[in-house]
C-alpha cells in the first residue's frame, strides 16, 4: 500500500505516474496552507509559498534521482537565501517542514504514505487549534496607562482597585510629561473575569482628577517570513 509509484531508479517513470505525484503535491500543499490559516495571523505570500513548496521540493528530489542527501543539500542552500535573516514562529516552521515532507515523499513516489501522514497531521492540527485539548487559553494581558498630577502620591493609590478588578498587576514604568506637571504610570495587568472595564476606568478617573486613562492590549511583536 505504501510502496512508491515510481521505479526504483526514478529514470523510467510514466507521465501518468508523474502527474499523480504532481497533483498530490498541489492538493496536499493547499491542505497545509488551509491548516496554517486556522486561528492564525498570516500573509498571503506565505500561504502561497507553503502551497507550492511541495511541488518545488518534489522537482528537486526528482532532478537528483531520488538522492535525499543531495536533494536536501540543494534545498538547504535555497532556503538560506530567503530564511537566513528572519526567524519564523512555530506555526510557520511547522508548515514549512510539513510542506517539505510532502515534497520529499512525492518526489520519491510515496503518494499513499504521504496522504495518510498528512491526513493524520491535518486532523491533529485541527483538533488542537480549534479546541483546548492540550492547553487552556492563557489569560489575556492588558496594559493600563494612568495620568496623575505631580502632587499626587501614586504608590498604593490604586491598590484596592487592582485587588478588586485584577488577578495580578505590575507597575512597569513611571515617566513625567507636560514639563513635569503630569506623571504617567504604566501597568501590565490581567483583569478578572466578568469585570466591568468601564466601571474600573471610571473609578480610576475619580482618583486621578479625571486625567487621561488608557486600557488596551499588550502589543505583540510578531515575526513574519
Amino acid at each position: 500500500m505504501f510502496q512508491s509509484v515510481y521505479p526504483s531508479d526514478l529514470t523510467t517513470f510514466t507521465v501518468q505516474q508523474l502527474m499523480l505525484c504532481i497533483m498530490t503535491s498541489i492538493v496536499l500543499g493547499m491542505m497545509v496552507a488551509y491548516v496554517h490559516t486556522i486561528r492564525n495571523t498570516y500573509t498571503r505570500s506565505f500561504v502561497v509559498t507553503v502551497a507550492i513548496l511541495p511541488l518545488l521540493v518534489q522537482a528537486v528530489i526528482m532532478l537528483v534521482n531520488g538522492n535525499l542527501g543531495t536533494g536536501m543539500a540543494v534545498l538547504g542552500a535555497f532556503s538560506l537565501v530567503r530564511f537566513r535573516s528572519v526567524a519564523g514562529g512555530s506555526r510557520e516552521i511547522t508548515s514549512i517542514f510539513w510542506s517539505m515532507a510532502i515534497g520529499l515523499a512525492t518526489g520519491m513516489g510515496y503518494v499513499a504514505y504521504i496522504f495518510f501522514i498528512s491526513a493524520v497531521v491535518g486532523i491533529c492540527s485541527l483538533l488542537f487549534y480549534r479546541s483546548n485539548v492540550l492547553f487552556r487559553p492563557a489569560p489575556e494581558e492588558r496594559v493600563l496607562k494612568i495620568s496623575i498630577p505631580e502632587d499626587l502620591d501614586y504608590p498604593g493609590l490604586f491598590d484596592d482597585l487592582f485587588h478588586l478588578y485584577t488577578k495580578e498587576t505590575t507597575l512597569t514604568t513611571v515617566k513625567t510629561t507636560t514639563m513635569g506637571s503630569i506623571y504617567e504610570l504604566r501597568y501590565q495587568l490581567i483583569l478578572k473575569e466578568n469585570q466591568n472595564e468601564k466601571q474600573f476606568i471610571d473609578e480610576i478617573r475619580v482618583r486621578n482628577g479625571n486625567l487621561p486613562v488608557m486600557l488596551g492590549n499588550v502589543a505583540m511583536n510578531r515575526e513574519t517570513l
